[in-house]
């Protein structure tokens, strides 16, 4: 039973010397609590008993009113706690795990408020378990230190006010529970420490726009090591998008022997999980045969980054036959497109075809070294403008390869670009030190064959039959008949049905129109004396050795990009990516660094460019007006 009692006359009220009501310039006072046990009497000497009562004074003018803890400015102001204050939190640790924490009795504090006490007993928060040793004279300390500290309050705010103060306030609607050093009321609550417990807070967080540990995976339950507070047992910030690492997985070496489903392993099934859940990689390709045009393009957005297309890809490979003289500067280009989220991962060149490899900077550390080799199929091996490229990684524990050529021109050349295409798939030298993912699949004289992904991209120069006048009156027909009636007319595809080439690849659905051959500048087939008759030369194949583990998403061309007699052609996929080993030659986070500042220089200062160009658009508007 509570012996002490509430004080029921103003006689009970009377200040005392030592209160802060009585001179609010006094230092802080420090005493122990009083105990449970020990009956309030009224009358007694304050010097004898003014300190025992209360552990520290409360401040000058208590705030008495509902403040938010969370508040925008207050939030904006938090600040991690010192070691010291993680020392002391260690020392004495508390189940609300983010509430205030208080030095003990007989340490002064900052600010001179009290030790967590509430400046009214109804402001007093419901803890879920009781704190400290919960024993009965934890409670007793608790509520006597409570009670003198609210009729301290009392008294101050009724002579200030001149009025009688009200006792039915300060009564608790229900027994009190039991309380601890680490109870902190709205009012007192500072804005760099967060009470996990409290309705408020809970209700802010709840609406925030949070997302799962992993950056790239909105599934996953957030960890369980995430803490509000900065402490030396707070694994990671509670609002970082890091997945923590635990150190008994960096302890685990096991995947350093090649197993799959190794946990810390670089390649394997946990880390492809928490970057792709539905263990899809979205892959850009795209050719384009530029006539050796020394100009570009003054924009490529049309190019790689589509108005279909909501998102960015997370893998890019372009592929140019007759590319520019200047290769440095197309690259480039590239990497300006895409911005800093993009790397070059790997770039290779023979004679004037080009090819560039493109991924995502969060990617880089799950690639494999990136081999390529070279095929020339004209007679004149010093000329190479006819051939082909081909560049091959592993990505996770998917192998992928990407070829492009530049096949023999000509309207009636069909058995010279089969002879190229044999001479590819037989001459390319892939893989050289990164191991086969499934070798029993592979075929020593088909290098599609080993891979689990292969894209075969480029100027094909496959023509359509009929001569140029019949071309031209299927283009002046419907449109949306008029591309199948075209493609029937095409000679890849009927080589292909018969199976002299492309043996075992697929090329999305065409919905666009022929890619070849325009009038440099204009929207208009060949006007020359030569009249091209005008064809899909430009195209992209793939084959995939797992059924199903490549879906087309778009296939088109840019009809904007007018620079060259072709238009670019791009085609857009889903690949389904496999976990993989780490007892593979590993790129470990390898790109060209120097066009990636080069890149970033590039898009500043064309934007500073484009600001200063609306300024000077909007001054001269001014001037006009007035």
């Amino acid at each position: 039973m509570l012996k002490g009692r509430f004080p029921n006359t103003d006689e009970d009220l009377a200040a005392r010397p030592g209160s802060p009501a009585a001179d609010d310039r006094r230092g802080p006072e420090k005493s122990p609590v009083r105990p449970l046990d020990t009956p309030v009497q009224v009358g007694e000497d304050p010097q004898a008993r003014g300190r025992p009562f209360s552990p520290k004074p409360p401040p000058p003018r208590p705030r008495l009113e509902r403040a938010l803890s969370l508040d925008e400015k207050g939030w904006r102001k938090r600040r991690f706690r010192t070691s010291r204050e993680d020392l002391a939190t260690r020392n004495g640790p508390s189940p609300s795990g983010g509430s205030l924490q208080d030095e003990a009795p007989g340490t002064a504090t900052r600010g001179g408020s009290p030790p967590c006490l509430s400046t009214s007993l109804q402001e007093i928060p419901t803890t879920r378990r009781a704190l400290g040793s919960g024993g009965p004279s934890s409670l007793g300390n608790c509520l006597s230190g409570m009670i003198s500290t609210s009729l301290d309050l009392l008294h101050r705010d009724g002579v200030s006010a001149g009025s009688t103060p009200r006792l039915a306030s300060l009564l608790p609607p229900r027994p009190l529970p039991a309380m601890d050093w680490n109870v902190a009321s709205d009012a007192l609550r500072t804005a760099n420490k967060v009470d996990l417990d409290h309705a408020d807070r809970q209700l802010r967080w709840q609406a925030r726009p949070f997302r799962a540990h992993s950056s790239l995976c909105p599934g996953r339950p957030p960890s369980p090591l995430a803490r509000d507070d900065c402490s030396l047992h707070s694994a990671r910030s509670a609002v970082s998008l890091l997945a923590p690492v635990r150190t008994k997985d960096v302890r685990n070496r096991s995947y350093l022997e090649g197993s799959l489903l190794a946990s810390g392993a670089l390649m394997g099934a946990d880390e492809l999980a928490r970057y792709f859940p539905d263990r899809n990689v979205a892959l850009f390709v795209a050719t384009w045969n530029m006539q050796g045009q020394k100009e570009l393009p003054p924009n490529l957005d049309e190019l790689l980054l589509p108005a279909e297309a909501d998102f960015a890809q997370d893998l890019y490979v372009v592929g140019v036959q007759e590319g520019c003289s200047d290769r440095r500067e197309w690259e480039t280009r590239l990497q300006e497109t895409l911005g800093p989220h993009y790397v070059m991962l790997y770039s290779a060149a023979h004679g004037a075809l080009y090819m560039s490899v493109l991924i995502r900077r969060d990617l880089i550390w799950f690639c494999s070294e990136v081999e390529s080799s070279t095929v020339t199929t004209r007679i004149v091996s010093q000329i190479k403008t006819k051939g082909a490229l081909g560049v091959s990684f592993t990505f996770f524990g998917t192998s992928l390869l990407f070829i492009t050529s530049h096949f023999t021109s000509g309207d009636g050349k069909v058995g010279e670009r089969l002879v190229d295409y044999s001479k590819t798939v037989q001459g390319l030298a892939l893989p050289k030190n990164v191991p086969d993912t499934s070798p029993y699949r592979s075929d020593a004289a088909d290098v599609t064959s080993r891979f689990d992904g292969v894209f075969w991209f480029g100027d094909f120069n496959f023509r359509l039959s009929g001569g140029r006048a019949a071309v031209d009156a299927i283009l002046k027909r419907d449109p949306g008949a008029r591309v199948q009636e075209l493609l029937q007319r095409d000679q890849l595809t009927r080589e292909m049905k018969r199976g002299s080439i492309f043996k075992g690849f697929q090329e999305p659905d065409i919905h666009f129109l022929p890619s070849y051959k325009f009038d440099v500048g204009k929207d208009s087939y060949d006007t020359t004396s030569k009249q091209r008759t005008p064809s899909y030369t430009d195209r992209v194949m793939y084959r995939s050795r797992h059924r199903d583990d490549i879906c087309p998403v778009k296939y088109s061309s840019c009809p904007g990009i007018r620079t060259s007699d072709h238009r670019p052609v791009y085609g857009m996929f889903r690949v389904r990516v496999r976990p993989g080993r780490d007892n593979i030659p590993l790129a470990a986070g390898k790109f060209d660094r120097e066009l990636y500042l080069i890149g970033i220089k590039r898009r500043i200062s064309r934007e500073i460019q484009r600001q200063q160009a609306l300024k000077s658009q909007h001054s001269s508007a001014i001037c006009t007006v007035s």
